[in-house]
């Protein structure tokens, strides 16, 4: 007996997986939970909510086999959302934050819905992504002739120095590095990100050489060309530069400028991180910190992080198209291919890819450029006004030099204290476990700082002042402890 394999349903549309008739429903009641968070992040709360009991338990429960309610089953979802640290309230100061912008949230729901892979040639998606990639660079001032969205800051660095490498190895991707020495050059407070490409890549994480850095932690352009020297007397080659435009610890920008001048000297690739900072080189207030950016071969670039639109969202742009489809080009009997034109695939790390581009096209188009920049020219400003707060204030260190960008170490002192580190230390826990400010700590040339990081939309001058006032009231309470 042969089975019958044909569909019985007339009416595929209808079965267990659609949500059917309740569609406009279940939209109506994610809406109301959206806008309801959206109200919520309007203003800092006080409090910030732990997860209850039964909340506890709801996350213990074993794999369901049967359908649950729908509408209370978002509900319950909402409660876990809402019991999480969302990095989109105003007062969220830790790590480097995002801000979770609203036409960026709505980007993409309407993206995971048509569910588009950037893969291949997506039509109208391809031609957005290029059109973002566009502004993106116009809106940095990098001379960008292509670019991608990927996941994240590692990932975009990553997929820049394989292009580097290629260029420095040719041919590295099909025979490896075999006996070919290649190093590269960061400042000593460069992302680990860097030296995770070094390892994945066959460089070696002992060829990462982090470069001395001066009074106001940038990469020393003297060290960094001594190491070049030195190593192309050993019979190492040079494959890689990574400026960093704004570092995770203090917000640095090293001098891109007289970096690009090594590079173009000794022939290497120049790769900006800019994760984190380069948002900044958009802004007339900070522009010049970025001198020399448009001399870079690649730079790297969060748009999920000061450029406010919802993770992930990062992009790698480059100055040839050509370095990118060196390093990933490929011809696999399942990727078509139009003559010589080029699938995503062939000058990206990743195969699937969402269609992450539309987020930062709607917000650029809704709230146009000078809405960000005026943002991140007031997150500039927020820093710079904890710099005076805690100048100023009696029980309050801040660091020798103002803030290049929007990272303002301080650290609480009071006199009779007797282990300023630990107290700082515990002042952190106790802020983070108070709930009206989250900060995150940080380690300085063996020190402990409360480092507040202001990337975040809704952040207002109040805020700045409560982060001061309750570090204070909490650190008060504290030093006896030790």
């Amino acid at each position: 007996m042969i089975e019958d394999f044909s569909d019985p349903d007339p009416h595929p549309h209808d079965r267990a997986l659609s949500l059917g008739p309740r569609r406009d429903e279940a939209l109506a009641h994610a809406a109301e939970l959206v806008a309801r968070a959206w109200r919520d992040f309007d203003a800092a709360r006080e409090v910030e909510i732990e997860p209850s009991e039964a909340l506890i338990a709801l996350l213990d429960e074993p794999l369901p086999e049967e359908p649950g309610d729908l509408i209370a089953d978002l509900d319950r979802a909402a409660d876990v959302l809402d019991a999480s640290l969302a990095q989109s309230r105003p007062r969220y100061l830790a790590y480097i934050g995002s801000s979770g912008l609203e036409i960026g949230a709505l980007a993409d729901l309407l993206a995971a819905s048509y569910d588009i892979n950037m893969a291949l040639d997506a039509r109208a998606a391809t031609r957005l992504e290029h059109q973002s990639i566009s502004w993106l660079a116009e809106f940095l001032g990098f001379p960008a002739t292509a670019g991608y969205f990927t996941s994240g800051g590692t990932i975009s660095n990553i997929t820049a120095l394989v292009a580097a490498r290629e260029r420095a190895l040719p041919e590295g991707r099909r025979t490896g590095m075999h006996e070919r020495p290649a190093a590269m050059y960061c400042s000593a407070e460069a992302h680990y990100s860097v030296t995770r490409a070094a390892e994945l890549l066959g460089i070696g994480r002992d060829n990462v050489r982090p470069v001395p850095i001066d009074d106001r932690r940038r990469m020393s352009v003297t060290h960094l060309a001594a190491l070049i020297a030195a190593d192309r007397d050993a019979g190492v080659t040079p494959m890689a530069v990574i400026a960093t435009a704004g570092t995770t610890l203090t917000g640095a920008v090293d001098p891109i400028g007289a970096i690009a001048d090594v590079c173009a000297a000794e022939d290497v690739w120049l790769h900006v991180d800019g994760a984190y900072g380069l948002p900044a080189a958009g802004v007339e207030r900070s522009r010049p910190l970025f001198a020399g950016l448009e001399r870079a071969d690649s730079v790297s670039v969060d748009a999920h992080k000061w450029m406010f639109v919802p993770k992930a969202c990062s992009a790698v742009l480059v100055r040839h198209m050509s370095d990118l489809a060196t390093a990933f080009s490929h011809n696999e009997a399942y990727i078509p291919h139009e003559g010589d034109a080029l699938n995503a695939v062939d000058v990206t790390l990743e195969y699937s890819r969402p269609f992450r581009a539309l987020k930062l096209w709607l917000a650029l188009r809704v709230h146009g450029a000078q809405a960000l920049r005026d943002a991140i020219d007031g997150n500039l400003r927020q820093a710079q006004l904890l710099y005076d707060l805690a100048a100023a204030h009696t029980e309050f260190q801040t660091r020798e030099h103002r803030p290049q960008l929007s990272i303002t170490p301080i650290r609480h002192v009071l006199p009779d204290c007797r282990d300023v580190d630990r107290h700082n230390e515990e002042l952190c826990r106790a802020m983070q476990g108070d709930g009206r400010v989250y900060i995150s700590p940080a380690v300085i040339d063996d020190r402990t700082w409360l480092r507040p990081c202001f990337t975040n939309f809704r952040t207002s001058t109040d805020d700045v002042h409560v982060l001061l006032s309750v570090a204070a009231e909490l650190g008060r309470g504290l030093c006896p402890d030790h």
